[in-house]
């Protein structure tokens, strides 16, 4: 695999730290004119659910998995792909970064199945296609990717060719898929924590295990950690850490970050 490859960073933005505060944009540019090789998955849960309440549609969740039919999966990818995916891509090149955004749909980046009917066309991933992200790393970009899938593997014949993916698992397979340097999510928590509350900075995989075992790690926390584990296998840092703190991401590249970090 070609050297740009094998130098990714990818870093996963929660919906929950876009804002007028939000410092992470500066650090991206100015780690990609470092020469740092980035990829950016975004989710934006609260901004589709937003717009389908404004539309009158209900949301239901299980286990943090949004029930998506076929309504919802059309507001989905308007809004992931659309508006939110172009929203961070503008804010970069404004800033004289040089971003491209992409779905997961594009170039059969990411190549997916349905998870369980209960889910509706809500998918899992089976397969990366890492051609798209290493032909705009080579040009120059950073590819930021909305976290839609190719419905690839298993399609009843009335499905939609689309399925609505956590973007944090997608997070995890691209990392895994380019064997990335590491892993960061940016999250609205200060990091994993142990029950009484206080921050774990050091997890090994058998640790962060235990605490989704025992429940101590819950709710939204526990696809993150997942997508860790699953990185994991080929890449040799992964970081849950607080994109709330200005200049979060720079921060952690430059070895002085909060958080937690999970290797092995």
């Amino acid at each position: 695999m070609s050297n740009k490859l094998a130098k990714v960073i990818v870093v996963k933005l929660g919906g929950a730290i876009f804002g007028s505060q939000d410092t992470t944009i500066e650090d991206i540019v100015k780690l990609q004119k470092q020469g740092k090789s980035l990829v950016i998955v975004h989710g934006g849960a609260n901004v589709v659910t937003g717009w389908l309440s404004r539309r009158g549609i209900s949301t239901q969740f299980i286990d943090g998995e949004r029930v998506t039919d076929k309504p919802a999966l059309e507001m989905v990818t308007a809004v992931l792909a659309g508006l939110v995916n172009k929203e961070i891509v503008a804010a970069i090149n404004s800033l004289g970064g040089q971003a491209v955004g992409i779905s997961g749909v594009d170039g059969a980046l990411i190549q997916g199945k349905i998870k369980d009917k209960k889910l509706g066309y809500m998918g899992t991933v089976v397969k990366v296609n890492t051609a798209p992200l290493k032909a705009l790393l080579q040009a120059g970009y950073v590819p930021v990717v909305s976290p839609l899938g190719l419905h690839s593997f298993d399609k009843p014949d009335d499905a939609p060719q689309i399925l609505n993916i956590n973007a944090d698992p997608v997070a995890g397979e691209i990392a895994a898929a380019t064997g990335a340097e590491r892993l960061i999510f940016l999250t609205d928590v200060v990091g994993i924590c142990d029950q009484s509350g206080k921050l774990l900075p050091q997890l090994s995989p058998d640790e962060a295990e235990a605490l989704m075992a025992s429940g101590v790690a819950s709710g939204g926390m526990i696809p993150k950690i997942k997508a860790c584990l699953r990185a994991l296998s080929k890449t040799s840092i992964t970081c849950i850490i607080d994109g709330r703190q200005p200049h979060a991401l720079l921060k952690e590249i430059e070895g002085h970050g909060g958080g937690t970090t999970i290797r092995k």
